[in-house]
């Protein structure tokens, strides 16, 4: 950034003056860094995503089952970036955490190369799933995970694999599914998953994993609180987001 800056026309401004970044400042001069961006994603206004939380550094989206984040072969103009794009028009999208296109909850997008780098691995995840059967009321599940193989997409528990730690409790429950609330502890694709169905209890709606559609179209899995450190500030955050219907619906007594 700051190499960037340096070739950048009034890139690095002291009380309205280009200096350069060796020159000595004092006590209340006033220091502008001009960043400028550019969106390389197609904006969709049509689109509409809650935003949970939103400040200057970057915004949290509270995003729905079924949208994709990153545009693809297959989704062009129906994601997470796209919608960015429209309501940010002057920004990069800088997903700092990724989630399935099934997978609903909260997605936290930088809205700059510096907020980004210092929001890497500082936000702590909490994700909610509705798996078959009953489970225990807590526990954790060390097992690696590779990618199966013959396959771009599915991955598995298998001794080669990468190292991979999900903590788990169990918050509620009926005669068809329980409801968990997880914490991983690395961060593996499908993570959830793959540790879920190896288990034996794959998650609700995650046919690709073993679990059944009967009750929900997609995987019962929820990002439900974020907390991380503001970039500039260093103040902790917590955000949360409620369980959508479609999951709630799942956890009804018969």
């Amino acid at each position: 950034m700051l190499k960037k800056l340096k070739r950048q026309d009034s890139g690095i401004t002291c009380n309205g003056r280009h200096i350069r970044s060796i020159d000595t400042v004092k006590n209340g001069d006033i220091i502008i860094l001009k960043i400028e961006d550019t969106s390389l994603l197609e904006p969709n206004p049509l689109l509409d995503v809650p935003i949970a939380f939103e400040n200057e550094n970057l915004v949290i989206f509270n995003k729905s089952g079924g949208m994709p984040v990153h545009p693809s072969i297959k989704h062009q103009s129906d994601t997470l970036g796209n919608f960015f794009a429209s309501i940010y028009p002057d920004m990069t999208f800088r997903p700092v955490n990724r989630l399935d296109r099934d997978t609903s909850g909260l997605c936290v997008v930088a809205k700059n190369a510096y907020s980004a780098n210092l929001l890497q691995n500082c936000c702590q995840k909490v994700y909610f799933a509705v798996v078959h059967g009953i489970t225990d009321e807590s526990g954790t599940i060390n097992a690696p995970i590779a990618r199966e193989k013959e396959s771009i997409i599915l991955r598995c528990v298998r001794g080669d694999g990468r190292n991979a730690v999900t903590h788990y409790k169990r918050i509620d429950f009926n005669e068809k599914y329980s409801l968990l609330e997880i914490h991983l502890e690395t961060g593996r694709t499908h993570q959830i998953r793959v540790h879920f169905s190896h288990k034996g209890h794959s998650l609700a709606g995650d046919d690709l994993y073993g679990g059944k559609c009967d009750d929900i179209s997609r995987q019962a899995l929820h990002c439900g609180i974020i907390t991380f450190t503001e970039p500039v500030t260093k103040e902790i955050i917590t955000v949360k987001s409620d369980l959508p219907d479609d999951i709630k619906k799942l956890m009804k007594r018969s």
